[in-house]
């Protein structure tokens, strides 16, 4: 029981100030990509409704509900259960876009899905994580506490990333050349900015992660691995192709944990087991995009070879 306490008496350090940095740097980063959307990737995606399906499936139907499944198979701490909830609630990271190309996969198709997630997230997020977090006792008895109010939940997923996603879509359409300039130094300037953010918290909560990230560690290899699997296939299962089929993987597999650690502290208090998991989930899944990009590039190259 004193454990349990401790885990969720740890206080990762992310102060105010650091959450409006964390706010703003999500919001450019997809500002960013936005800039690259236009009307007709989403006219091209929704022509072939297959993949929006498999899309919408994988990432916001299946993933959740097979996370709800294993949390009730191997019932970790309420706080770590509620932060894999959260996790799997949130939409994709926009670096899938840049590992999507990286491994061979469609890029265009990446970043019209991003979008589309991003779109559809505002309302599925808040759901998600109320609705099975609700349904598993434990997370549910956190969920009454913290009096979670999915309206706000709601609108601070507007602001920070349908806005600036419906932004630069507008700046795209009516300013193409201006929006091409922005993008090549946004783009990577918001990665660099976020990459140095989450270095910079990192270092700043060393002893908390060398005291305490084996707790989280499998919970979130393993989460993290079986996102991959079920996004390589349920898109193989549908029949699409090598292209199409890791580019669903990805986008599943990387799941925005910027945005779920933004979401702890902002609607739990940055409640230990949840801020723990979360912080090493936005990591880890930079490592392991990384390694499965590069391996999948190697393969396609040695195949066109």
């Amino acid at each position: 029981m004193q454990n349990e306490i401790n885990i969720d008496d740890i206080k990762i350090n992310f102060d105010s100030s650091g959450l409006w940095v964390l706010n703003i740097a999500i919001a450019i980063i997809m500002f960013g990509v936005a800039l690259g959307i236009t009307i007709d990737d989403f006219k091209r995606l929704f022509k072939n409704p297959k993949i929006v399906f498999v899309g919408v499936l994988s990432q916001f139907i299946l993933l959740p509900a097979f996370t709800f499944l294993g949390i009730l198979l191997i019932e970790p701490h309420p706080s770590f259960a509620l932060g894999m909830m959260m996790i799997a609630a949130c939409p994709g990271g926009n670096v899938s876009n840049f590992f999507s190309k990286m491994a061979g996969g469609n890029a265009a198709l990446s970043v019209s899905l991003t979008a589309f997630a991003t779109l559809i997230c505002i309302f599925m997020t808040p759901f998600n994580l109320q609705f099975w977090g609700s349904l598993y006792e434990p997370t549910n008895v956190i969920l009454e506490k913290v009096q979670l109010n999915w309206k706000d939940l709601l609108k601070l997923v507007s602001l920070i990333l349908g806005i600036p996603l419906i932004c630069g879509m507008l700046i795209k359409h009516h300013h193409s050349e201006m929006a091409v300039k922005i993008e090549k130094v946004l783009k990577p300037l918001s990665m660099l900015v976020f990459v140095a953010l989450i270095f910079v918290a990192f270092s700043q909560n060393l002893d908390v992660f060398v005291n305490h990230i084996h707790h989280v560690l499998l919970l979130v290899i393993f989460h993290n691995i079986f996102a991959f699997i079920l996004g390589f296939y349920t898109a193989k299962s549908f029949g699409l192709n090598k292209q199409d089929t890791k580019t669903i993987s990805m986008e599943t597999g990387i799941q925005n944990g910027g945005l779920g650690l933004l979401l702890i502290f902002g609607f739990f208090d940055g409640l230990g087991g949840m801020a723990l998991l979360a912080a090493f989930w936005g990591i880890w899944d930079v490592f392991s995009g990384m390694a499965l990009a590069t391996f999948w590039g190697r393969n396609t190259k040695t195949v066109q070879d």
